[in-house]
């Protein structure tokens, strides 16, 4: 059944939002003029024409919302959206997930939060200092923003082939309008949708893109301060209200790209949490930039260097977050991103988007420049500013070094579009790359921050820097034992680990005088000492990671020297011996919904037709209570297989890891790791070789063994024993019918200090011989009883032999891998109280 009246609704209501954008931009423009100033009461009649404007795109941006939900969550397939990316199969925390997984639900999801700010602004920061100067400019910024992001989802052809944005509210005949079915049936609507990138199907995924998001759209609220303090000549006045807001973006844009990097860790196979994408580059650096800002904004309103370099900043982030948004939606990283769009024909928009805000900034702040205010002296070494522009300056340059690599891909493009073939391409070991520079880089930032904080609270002058020995002295000792202990070696470790032992000292004990006092100024204190904590983390988790899956076994399993080394080799059921511990691959398991943990592979039949149903073959139990029965249909992840791999330590110490192998409609076979934590390091593994499908499988010609119940024959090296043979009523789950028979051997088969039994059946149903083989892939044996004798009481076995059950694994030990999480969550912790502390003065002073 068709149900246009929805994308109808969403539709138009894209079509209000755009048209309120231009509205409220135009109104909030109006009230900025000379002439309109002039007159209060027309100044506050544009101003609430132009609220209300912003309210209406507000209701309508909640309107496309609920649309698309609403098509997502009731299965309505007729539209593309729907079908291109959710399924009957998910649950509903990632049918969530579907509404960002496409271009158009990415940038609903931004002009989302952006009206969330908008409204939020409206009535509290500029509600505060409600006139003209400050609300109309801001808001004008604010509102052209949402215009731009609007036109990506009107989905609107003005002539020819032209057409502006991508619509979400197509159908399948409006967006495929050549394949043939609507001929037949113009009406079709199919029964089931692709689904949701099994990759995505991850509860970082729920959260993730929503805090991205909400931090991109809260760089939006500084940049608009800063533009409004331009244009309207305040050219510090904008600050305090803008600080928090500043801060704030920091948390949260900072938070979502670490969740990222969680989620990648967890899910992807590369071995880490960063991999130097250029995705995750781009949204890394205006990061950077977003912190360095708010540094030089605490000294803007007393010093002109720092408000220069405040104005610079903020106008810089987010421009670089627009810039970010081209990169991974235009199409012009093609194959260098696996976190990249495919372009929809919105590039050119993009382009537009970015350059309009280039040019208005740049020509802006260069009109205003001269009137900048200036300083009479000069910054001196010995300041706490200087110390802070030193810090500041390594931020922005270890952002600039990772852009100007990122933009290779753009230099390649632009290269073209004036006939030049520059043919530039990105490091082939990105991960080297980057991190080379950036270690020292930070190196710079760590021990700045230790010495920074004590001009900042004054704690030495130029008359005292031997205050800073005693802080010295003991992060040298600290240093010296961990480095004794830890048995760091590397000399570039070594600095590393002393710049971040001096900054944890350093700035511990200005946090030790502060709690002193008052704890709510403890902020920068904590940001910095975590960023210390986090980046010892990243040393030893990353420097000193260890793999611990040697093979040992001498087989050939990959061609490259070092994968060969690197991955030890795993026989179904036999532990593999290594130094330390020992791993058994234990079998294949699916993740059944409702149920917890784990079920064997083997007692889940899959439903034909479908990709999430199964038929229960045994009773699914937990402890005494029983989940399915045997017969029941269940829900499962039918595209993801777990592997029981059994770890155990000489102490007999033993826990079980379950690493993923994905089969990816969208991406092919993808790998995905589990984890073992502990407090000082993690076990990080993932089966780099699957075992090959059973159906894929080579088999051996049938031999054929004729014995009876008691006897003894030989398979090859193996010995088997038909231990008995017995009626049966019932097979697979389905009693037999009157005149039927069935019988089902138990064979016995030994392999040194390994034993099995195999149950082959043998049935006369419906007056035909039916005979089911039982395969054992610890053995790779596959057994079938195929005749019974009745009269010389012997059995009748076929058997084939064929390559034992295997897979390939790579596992890694990384230590310290806490400290990194532990010291992000410091820094987000500081910012956050400095960012509640700022708000509390501005709600304060008014």
């Amino acid at each position: 059944m068709l149900r246009p009246y929805v994308g109808n609704i969403g539709h138009i209501s894209v079509i209000i939002s755009f048209v309120a954008a231009v509205v409220s931009t135009y109104a909030y423009w109006q009230a900025t003029r000379p002439q309109i100033l002039s007159s209060k009461q027309i100044t506050e009649q544009w101003l609430k024409f132009a609220r209300g404007a912003f309210y209406v795109h507000t209701l309508a941006i909640f309107t496309i919302c609920a649309s698309l939900l609403s098509i997502i969550f009731n299965h309505y397939f007729e539209y593309h959206y729907a079908w291109d990316n959710s399924s009957w199969s998910l649950p509903f925390g990632y049918a969530i997930s579907c509404f960002w997984q496409d271009q158009e639900g990415s940038f609903l999801l931004w002009m989302f939060w952006n009206v969330v700010l908008g409204v939020l602004l409206i009535n509290t920061t500029l509600r505060k200092t409600r006139n003209a100067s400050i609300e109309a400019p801001t808001m004008t910024i604010f509102a052209l923003v949402q215009v731009f992001l609007a036109s990506m989802i009107l989905g609107v052809v003005l002539w020819g082939d032209f057409k502006v944005g991508s619509s979400p509210f197509l159908t399948l005949k409006e967006s495929m309008p050549n394949i043939p079915i609507w001929k037949t049936n113009p009406d079709f609507v199919p029964k089931d949708g692709n689904g949701l990138n099994p990759l995505l199907q991850n509860y970082w995924m729920v959260i993730h893109p929503p805090t991205l998001f909400l931090g991109f759209a809260m760089t939006l609220v500084p940049f608009a301060f800063c533009m409004a303090g331009l244009w309207k000549r305040q050219y510090t006045e904008w600050i305090k209200p803008a600080l928090p807001w500043t801060l704030t973006a920091a948390v949260v844009l900072g938070t979502g790209i670490m969740m990222g990097g969680i989620w990648a860790y967890e899910t992807l196979n590369f071995g880490g949490y960063w991999n130097w994408d250029p995705v995750e580059n781009a949204v890394y650096v205006p990061w950077l930039v977003l912190v360095g800002s708010f540094h030089t904004m605490l000294m803007a309103r007393k010093n002109s260097t720092a408000l220069k370099y405040t104005i610079i900043l903020v106008l810089a982030q987010f421009i670089l977050i627009v810039y970010s948004t081209f990169l991974a939606r235009s199409g012009i990283l093609g194959n260098a991103s696996v976190h990249s769009f495919t372009d929809l024909g919105l590039s050119g928009q993009l382009l537009i988007y970015l350059l309009t805000f280039i040019v208005v900034s740049v020509v802006l702040s260069s009109i205003r420049w001269k009137h900048l205010p200036q300083d009479e002296a000069e910054i001196s070494t010995f300041s706490r500013e200087f110390w802070v522009f030193s810090g500041v300056l390594m931020l922005c340059l270890a952002g600039f070094q990772v852009i100007v690599t990122t933009s290779i891909p753009v230099y390649n493009k632009v290269g073209e579009i004036f006939g030049a073939k520059l043919n530039m391409a990105l490091p082939t070991n990105q991960v080297e790359h980057f991190t080379q520079f950036q270690m020292w880089f930070f190196v710079l930032i760590t021990a700045l921050s230790g010495v920074a904080q004590f001009f900042w609270w004054k704690r030495i002058q130029k008359e005292s820097l031997n205050k800073l020995i005693n802080p010295l002295v003991i992060s040298l000792l600290a240093s010296a034992l961990i480095i004794t202990f830890a048995k760091v070696n590397n000399w570039k470790y070594i600095i590393l680990l002393t710049a971040a032992m001096f900054s944890i000292v350093a700035n511990g004990s200005i946090l030790l005088d502060i709690l002193k006092g008052k704890f709510k100024v403890a902020g920068g204190a904590i940001t910095h000492i975590g960023l210390a904590v986090m980046l010892i983390g990243i040393m030893f988790s990353s420097g000193y990671s260890k793999v611990v899956s040697l093979n040992f076994s001498g087989a050939k399993i990959f061609t490259n020297e070092s994968d060969n080394k690197e991955n030890a080799l795993l026989w179904l059921n036999r532990p593999t011996e290594l130094s330390e511990f020992s791993f058994t691959y234990k079998g294949q398991f699916v993740d059944v919904r409702n149920a917890p943990g784990y079920i064997e592979k083997k007692y889940v039949w899959p439903v034909p037709g479908s990709n999430y149903k199964g038929i229960a073959r045994a009773d699914v139990v937990d402890g005494d209570k029983t989940y399915f029965k045997r017969g029941d249909t269940l829900e499962y992840e039918a595209e993801n297989t777990y592997f029981q791999i059994e770890y155990s330590d000489k102490d007999g110490k033993k826990f079980n890891l379950y690493p993923r192998v994905q089969d990816n409609e969208k991406m092919g076979t993808v790998l995905s790791p589990d984890i073992k934590k502990f407090w000082n390091k993690d076990i990080y593994a993932f089966v780099s070789g699957p075992p090959v499908a059973e159906d894929e499988r080579d088999w051996s010609r049938p031999e054929e063994f004729a014995v009876a119940v008691g006897d003894t024959f030989f398979i090859n090296d193996y010995v088997a024993i038909l231990e008995n043979v017995e009626g049966i009523r019932e097979v697979d789950g389905m009693q037999l019918a009157e005149g039927d028979a069935a019988a089902r051997a138990t064979v016995k088969v030994l392999d040194r200090n390994v034993a099995v039994t195999m149950r082959p059946v043998f049935a006369i149903r419906d007056r035909e011989v039916w005979s089911k083989p039982e395969v054992n892939n610890e053995m790779g044996l596959r057994l079938q009883l195929s005749k019974i004798d009745p009269v010389s009481g012997k059995f009748a076995f076929t058997v084939s032999r064929g390559q034992r059950e295997f897979l390939v694994l790579k596992a890694t030990e990384k230590p310290h891998i806490n400290l990194l999480w532990i010291g992000f969550f410091m820094i987000i912790v500081g910012i956050t109280l400095a960012a509640i502390r700022r708000f509390q003065i501005v709600a304060a002073e008014g």
